[in-house]
């Protein structure tokens, strides 16, 4: 008897898709097609983000099941220290255009997959790619695979992306879409380069066309607007854009002959990347550190600086930039985030341990002790359990208002991109960017919190083990164990 072949799989990621506002979603009838998935599904409301829960770096941990620790992307915003010089991913389009359109772009398109990504650790595409399954991607930010695709045919777009400089090949799943600026095949479907607005539709269309000519065995299926809606008109408006991606899954599951005909040959994996809180008040780290020589973006005196200043959402990274003052600086940095209105955690690394410092008190900790994580992970924790409202007892030790704390907390001090220190904001406070650019009235994500870093995994035709917290870096081995690849480190 032949071996039964795994079914197909569709692994959605909903960009700031918050748990709360996908059940009153589905409540108020915006979103069936995502309601048939929950209600044949495993619903998990509280898998948790990486630290900063933003886009790259929970995108990186997607696709590796790794955090930045080992796949090495630390933020939206950060300084290169083998460049001199920062990286910046989109915070907004005033912070792209503050350290310059191409660059900002290049970074984004190219640098990230093929240079700033870790190359000791596969992501999903190169594992299914390598066992012979047929991968896809729309656009995403982490698409790296086995295949080489060069940039689009002509178009009023492609004709746009080559005269930014956007000539490069790159190598990606085996079908790959991002943003007009790659096309594996005509599908007939364009995105306006990636504008916000376009892009779920966009995924819609690509993903109809793949299962209408049984194109992938695994697809990366991204919808990404969700999060710029929710960036203007907060958490709670996103009822409407979740609605506008329940449109686009329903484009996949119609072109196979609805719900029931779409699962019988496909499984389905709807995840959030990180959740969002709201803003009321931002906090300005170029206007605190106003006494120190901190770097521009175009610096015109760039050996002059003393730090880097890193603002990303709901989080913030300060680097030393004197190795010989690193001490000094460091903890004039640790000073100032200390007493700047928004703050609520920040943390840094000495001697093998990590000392964070909040309003509620001081602690240290690191790795290899005798307390015990809800994951069986060991810690050695000293000085005032508040500082992270950490609940030690029984040998355990979790934090329900910042949920796995030590091992995200780690995980970003370990990334060798990751600054000297780290901050992470208070409810209702963000950090504006190196544009002047924030989402004040709106929401945004980034910060320890709870609240930006629970979110939706919803799993329906794919086996999952039972265990008491779920996270971004569990997605790969289910992709890899649905199909019977081993995950390779």
């Amino acid at each position: 008897m032949p071996e039964r072949r795994p079914k197909k799989l569709v692994l959605a990621v909903i960009d700031s898709l918050k748990p709360d506002m996908l059940d009153l979603a589905i409540e108020e009838g915006r979103a069936p097609t995502l309601a048939a998935l929950r209600d044949r599904g495993t619903y998990i409301r509280d898998c948790l983000s990486t630290f900063p829960s933003v886009t790259p770096v929970a995108s990186a941990a997607i696709a590796t099941g790794c955090g930045p620790g080992e796949h090495h992307i630390p933020s939206m915003n950060w300084y290169h220290r083998g460049e001199e010089r920062y990286v910046e991913y989109g915070s907004s389009f005033q912070a792209t255009r503050a350290f310059g359109v191409v660059r900002s772009l290049y970074d984004t398109v190219y640098n990230m997959n093929m240079a700033h990504l870790t190359r000791a650790h596969k992501t999903v595409f190169e594992h299914l790619d390598d066992a012979g399954l047929r991968t896809a991607c729309t656009t995403w930010l982490i698409y790296r695979g086995r295949t080489r695709h060069d940039p689009s045919g002509a178009s009023v777009y492609r004709r746009i992306a080559e005269a930014a400089q956007f000539r490069h090949s790159v190598y990606g799943a085996g079908e790959l879409f991002y943003a007009d600026l790659f096309d594996s095949r005509n599908t007939g479907c364009t995105s306006a380069l990636g504008m916000p607005g376009q892009r779920d539709q966009h995924t819609g269309c690509v993903g109809a066309y793949l299962v209408e000519h049984d194109l992938f065995d695994f697809l990366l299926f991204s919808l990404p607007d969700n999060d710029t809606y929710s960036h203007k008109a907060g958490p709670e408006g996103q009822v409407r854009s979740i609605g506008d991606a329940d449109r686009a899954l329903e484009r996949i599951v119609h072109v196979a002959g609805g719900v029931e005909a779409f699962l019988e040959q496909h499984a389905v994996i709807v995840m959030s990347d990180h959740s969002q809180t709201s803003v009321e008040a931002s906090a300005n780290l170029a206007d605190a550190f106003a006494d120190a020589r901190v770097l521009g973006p175009s610096d015109p005196a760039p050996t002059e600086a003393e730090l880097a200043v890193s603002p990303a959402a709901r989080s913030a990274m300060v680097y030393s930039l004197d190795e010989s003052r690193r001490d000094e600086l460091v903890a004039g940095a640790v000073a100032t985030l200390r007493e700047l209105e928004g703050v609520d955690v920040v943390a840094t690394r000495s001697n093998g341990e990590a000392l964070v410092h909040s309003g509620r008190g001081d602690l240290r900790f690191a790795p290899d002790g005798d307390l015990r994580d809800r994951r069986g992970r060991a810690w050695r924790v000293a000085g005032e359990h508040a500082a992270l409202d950490l609940d030690v007892s029984g040998g355990r030790v979790v934090s329900a208002t910042y949920p796995d704390v030590l091992n995200r907390l780690w995980s970003a001090l370990e990334c060798p991109h990751s600054g000297d220190v780290l901050a992470s904001a208070e409810l209702g406070y963000e950090f504006v960017d190196w544009g002047g650019a924030g989402h004040v009235g709106g929401g945004s994500h980034g910060s320890l919190h709870r609240d930006d870093s629970e979110g939706v995994l919803l799993l329906c035709g794919v086996d999952a083990p039972d265990q008491q917290e779920w996270a971004l870096t569990d997605v790969t081995r289910l992709v890899l164990d649905h199909f019977g690849v081993a995950l390779a480190r």
